[in-house]
């Protein structure tokens, strides 16, 4: 894992553009659900459309949500009901090609793809900056078209993220999803600084993100995880308090003691298995929030609490997506600023399997990016 302000041998996108390939190298899906494996392969280079941009990715993320539409447990259409065979949807890398309509980027420009690919932009979800990912017409990468375990995808031109100088390939990718998912719903949150912030899945790659970020915002930050890896990178994160559920005999109670006895003030629950005791988490305090951010498979969490617990404490439980434009734009800032650090296992393309594999078991500390350049 790397951890510091900039990564070894970071990847910036302004190396000449070389001739563009008819194969490039991608994972694939195979046998799709609870039974499938992934498989690099050569497929063909994606012709851009006429608003449209082609990306040959340096890194790619990966992301549970990955496994999520490999499994197919969301409850959303198949991969292959849309002729796609990758998924991924934090990529960053640099534009080889462009399409004819295309007036405002150029080749050599460095560009992001996240989670949604497109919206229709002519919707009232796409008129504000904070509903556009709800657009019903969108698209989102990986599930409806490739996604960005193909090394060159196209991309629709307006929104295509563009990765400012000073921010390493490295660190934009996981960007795309984890940090600026996790921005979106601290924003909503909107806590005071001083307030505690707890996260259950603190050491995974959306949760380590939201510990850093946190403390950008002035917030107080308690992990909850397992794990003396995850113990150590929380802390050297930001975290001021590490919980580890296997070894503390009462969680919820440690929680609630570190939080001055009151319980958080924002419960940010990343990992699926905590929403268990995320309302629990909030103890006593007067309005507290529950904050959705890890995907469960659908059907198999309810979340809620006595009525009371809503009117005499001001709960509320909200949940958020994914980033809209806005917010990948301002997360890549805090990463400018110094305020996200890359925190990484680098793998190169050609393994990717084993690192499929490993996150679907749960045993990445922070982020697991892929290289296709190795």
């Amino acid at each position: 894992m790397t951890v510091g302000a900039n990564g070894p041998a970071a990847s910036n996108g302004s190396d000449l553009v070389p001739e563009i390939p008819k194969t490039c190298k991608a994972g694939v899906v195979i046998n799709e659900g609870p039974d499938f494996t992934v498989r690099v392969e050569e497929v063909p280079v994606p012709e851009p459309g006429p608003d449209e941009v082609l990306l040959k990715l340096n890194i790619t993320g990966l992301c549970y949500s990955d496994i999520h539409y490999m499994l197919h447990d969301l409850g959303t259409s198949k991969m292959s009901d849309c002729g796609v065979r990758s998924p991924g949807h934090e990529g960053a890398g640099v534009v080889v090609k462009v399409g004819s309509n295309v007036k405002n980027v150029k080749v050599g420009d460095r560009g992001g793809v996240k989670p949604i690919w497109g919206t229709c932009g002519s919707c009232q979800m796409c008129w504000d900056h904070k509903t556009e990912v709800y657009c019903r017409k969108q698209k989102l990468t990986g599930l409806h078209c490739p996604g960005t375990y193909q090394q060159y995808i196209t991309s629709p031109a307006n929104y295509m993220t563009r990765i400012p100088d000073g921010v390493p390939d490295e660190v934009a990718g996981p960007i795309m999803c984890s940090a600026s998912t996790i921005f979106r719903s601290l924003e909503e949150a909107n806590l005071l600084p001083g307030s505690w912030a707890c996260f259950p899945g603190g050491g995974g790659g959306v949760g380590i993100q939201g510990i850093q970020l946190a403390k950008a915002f002035g917030l107080r930050p308690v992990a909850v995880d397992t794990g003396a890896d995850k113990r150590d990178l929380c802390i050297r994160m930001g975290a001021e308090a590490f919980v580890d559920f296997k070894e503390c005999s009462d969680v919820v109670r440690e929680v609630i003691y570190i939080t001055d006895g009151e319980g958080a003030h924002g419960v940010f629950v990343t990992a699926p298995a905590a929403y268990r005791d995320a309302v629990a988490y909030t103890g006593r305090r007067v309005g507290a929030k529950v904050m959705c951010i890890g995907l469960p498979p659908a059907g198999t969490v309810f979340l809620g609490a006595d009525a009371h617990e809503f009117m005499f404490r001001n709960l509320s439980i909200s949940g958020t997506l994914v980033s809209s434009m806005r917010d990948a734009d301002r997360t890549l800032d805090f990463a400018k600023r110094g305020m996200l650090k890359p925190i990484y296992e680098k793998w190169p393309i050609d393994k990717l399997p084993e690192a499929v594999e490993k996150l679907r078991k749960g045993q990445v500390a922070g982020r697991i990016i892929i290289d296709f350049n190795q």
